[in-house]
């Protein structure tokens, strides 16, 4: 499905009723509204394991501008118009105070979102992202992770990205972001649609120079912080830093021996503890 948000159409889809047809009112179910990582991926790189919260959730998986199934110039790629996309989103198909999970990119998304539009969030689940990029610390871990060459080539590629340093970014470090214990974790771009002149603007330009920290302190609503110990591209700290700048209405937790994305090498331990968040006042 696709909707027109102005300057482009953004490709959705919905997982589960928005009516509870078992109860004696059809109660309306709260809304869970994901966001995919990248950018320059698409949504499928969160199925099929989100769709395990339709049974509390109307679940709605969107492709960011410029991802994907959707469009969008590529002078519109920036993170305030992707946020100010969910609000126009949110305000066309009326739904009121959603549930927004995002990963990697799809957190920074989510975080300036809910800073810029405060009033259109009930809760918050930022998952391996970061409100600023600490390339410092992504090096130290890819050299952990993969020794001297991954670190060198990483901080080659976020230095100066180009679509040479992108194919070799993706062949030695990107094989880093999942625990290679964990079966399938490293599978889920497989399907993805990939369009990397996303990444390469969004790295070059607007990630380079991000810092949302002071912008975040103003989120009020309850946000759960996941990150993954061995995380190489949105280290610990980072983790840290967010949830220490929302303050007391910031939950984290970090996931032992987790890459990028706790769901994908602890899908039962994120599960746990994503799903006692969402049901909690729900």
């Amino acid at each position: 499905m696709f909707l027109d948000v102005g300057s482009a159409r953004l490709f959705f889809d919905i997982i589960g009723e928005s009516l509870d047809a078992s109860t004696s009112d059809m109660a309306l179910r709260p809304t869970l509204i994901l966001l995919h990582g990248g950018p320059g991926y698409d949504h499928s790189t969160l199925r099929p394991y989100f769709d395990r919260y339709s049974d509390t959730h109307q679940l709605i998986y969107i492709d960011h501008r410029g991802c994907g199934r959707s469009t969008g110039a590529k002078e519109t790629w920036t993170l305030d118009q992707w946020a100010d996309d969910i609000a126009i989103f949110c305000r066309t198909l009326g739904i009121k105070s959603p549930v927004v999970f995002g990963q990697s990119f799809g957190g920074m998304v989510a975080m300036h979102y809910a800073a810029r539009h405060p009033a259109g969030i009930s809760k918050l689940i930022l998952s391996s992202t970061a409100a600023q990029f600490r390339l410092d610390e992504t090096v130290k871990m890819m050299c952990k992770l993969g020794g001297e060459h991954a670190a060198k080539i990483a901080h080659q590629f976020f230095s100066k990205p180009s679509k040479a340093a992108y194919k070799k970014y993706g062949e030695v470090c990107l094989p880093l972001y999942s625990n290679p214990n964990a079966a399938a974790a490293g599978t889920f771009r497989d399907r993805a649609i990939e369009r990397p002149e996303v990444a390469l603007h969004f790295f070059s330009d607007e990630m380079a120079r991000m810092n949302m920290l002071a912008e975040i302190a103003n989120i009020a609503c309850p946000t759960l912080v996941i990150g993954g110990t061995i995380d190489p591209v949105t280290p610990p700290i980072c983790s840290q830093a967010i949830a220490d700048a929302i303050g007391e209405n910031a939950q984290l937790e970090m996931f032992q021996g987790c890459g990028h994305g706790p769901h994908r090498d602890d899908p039962e331990g994120a599960e746990r503890v994503m799903r006692s968040f969402l049901v909690d006042h729900i």
